[in-house]
């Protein structure tokens, strides 16, 4: 990765000066509560290392779709006080983005002190597509740390957008890769440059239009791709088969025949799946051929048959991308097939296997399954960044650290 990272900034001297750091601190909530840290715990290592070189850290991040105003709900209020928490010191959190509260907070900052500013996507120009709206919010960002300071982007998960926080202070400020955004795009790039074969795709998750690119760009590429979730119904039905009431778009059934007839000697999809008389944790369920799914019933699941083929596909890779779950995961009832493949990847990697989890609803899965984090070589914090990167495409917020 031809950018400068985080040692650069810490081996020329940080102790005095502001650091802007854009972390990717997107946690999910139930209420007030967090019920995944992974991302905090991904950004809590870069944030720690500026602050013990005696910077006046700042940092900015986002929390879910508050559309360019302040709401209560998606306050990262929560979020500084688990980052304080483990990062053993006291994050303040600023009462606005970059109004009163945060300027006069940013002022009164002392060597190794963090502040958290409230959530990015309060102010409507962090999104905007006006390039002189999202300069005008990134120049205030700089006011906060100074003309002395310093930008250090790590917050993966957004470095395929445009935004003014990820994109615009970069172009303003000395920057920097942090820790995590240099090891991602490392791992990213094993995956891309000459993986070592055989090389296994697993692809899951509700829509094959959300993942309709990455297939186009992998199938020709890998040895074996992988389909389950809520997208392999589509697939099935290409097949012509009957799904009953599974998640099916019926837009996209003919370029899943179309991706069948071209790369049927790669892709795999389910011969058997877990079907439930309605989307609950406690519906009536059981385990039926795909060629046996009943009307009024819904596919939840893939079924034991489909994770032992698919675990026979993993066996002897040597690389392997994971995105999106096989089923529905946060239903035990429905979670038998998103462990049983993450188990066979674990132990395909255990046998010398290069794995990457690519973010999302994957890595959600695997603290919420209880799965050793240590049994895949790496676990992405960036679902969709992860993808755009394998499409293909060009991510902003790393393309302007390269510039």
């Amino acid at each position: 990765m031809a950018v400068q990272t985080l040692k650069d900034l810490l081996d020329a001297g940080v102790e005095g000066r502001g650091v802007l750091v854009r972390s990717d601190l997107n946690v999910p909530l139930d209420g007030a509560t967090i019920t995944d840290p992974g991302r905090i715990l991904a950004s809590a290592p870069t944030i720690k290392a500026l602050a013990d070189a005696g910077a006046k850290v700042v940092v900015t991040a986002h929390l879910g779709r508050p559309k360019g105003e302040a709401d209560p709900k998606f306050s990262l209020a929560p979020v500084a006080a688990k980052l304080g928490e483990v990062l053993g010191r006291n994050v303040q959190l600023a009462g606005d983005v970059v109004g009163q509260d945060a300027l006069a907070r940013s002022e009164g900052l002392t060597d190794g002190d963090i502040l958290l500013l409230e959530n990015i996507r309060f102010d409507p120009r962090e999104t905007s597509k006006d390039d002189a709206e999202r300069l005008a919010l990134a120049r205030d960002l700089v006011e906060l740390v100074g003309d002395d300071g310093a930008f250090v982007s790590d917050g993966f998960g957004v470095v395929h957008r445009k935004q003014a926080s990820v994109y615009d202070v970069a172009t303003l400020l000395p920057h920097y890769a942090g820790t995590l955004v240099a090891a991602e795009v490392d791992v990213l790039a094993r995956l891309t440059a000459d993986p070592e074969r055989p090389y296994a795709v697993v692809l899951g998750g509700s829509k094959v239009s959300d993942k309709l690119a990455v297939i186009e760009a992998l199938a020709p590429k890998v040895d074996t791709l992988v389909i389950g979730g809520g997208m392999c119904f589509t697939f099935l039905a290409a097949q012509g088969i009957s799904v009953g009431n599974s998640l099916l778009e019926e837009s996209m059934i003919e370029t899943c025949k179309a991706l069948l007839d071209r790369f049927g000697d790669v892709i795999h999809i389910p011969q058997d799946v877990v079907i439930a008389d309605s989307f609950s944790a406690d519906a009536e369920a059981k385990t039926v051929p795909v060629t046996e799914i009943e009307d009024g019933w819904m596919g939840l699941d893939i079924g034991p048959e489909s994770v032992a083929r698919f675990a026979h596909h993993l066996a002897g890779a040597k690389t392997v991308f994971w995105n999106g779950p096989m089923g529905v995961f946060e239903f035990a009832k429905f979670a038998d097939g998103t462990k049983g493949v993450a188990e066979a990847i674990i132990e395909a990697t255990g046998k010398g296997a290069f794995s990457v989890v690519g973010g999302g609803d994957s890595a959600a899965a695997v603290r919420l399954l209880g799965l050793p984090e240590d049994g895949f070589s790496h676990i992405s914090t960036g679902g969709g960044a992860s993808l755009e990167y394998l499409e293909g495409k060009e991510l902003p917020g790393i393309a302007v650290l390269e510039g």
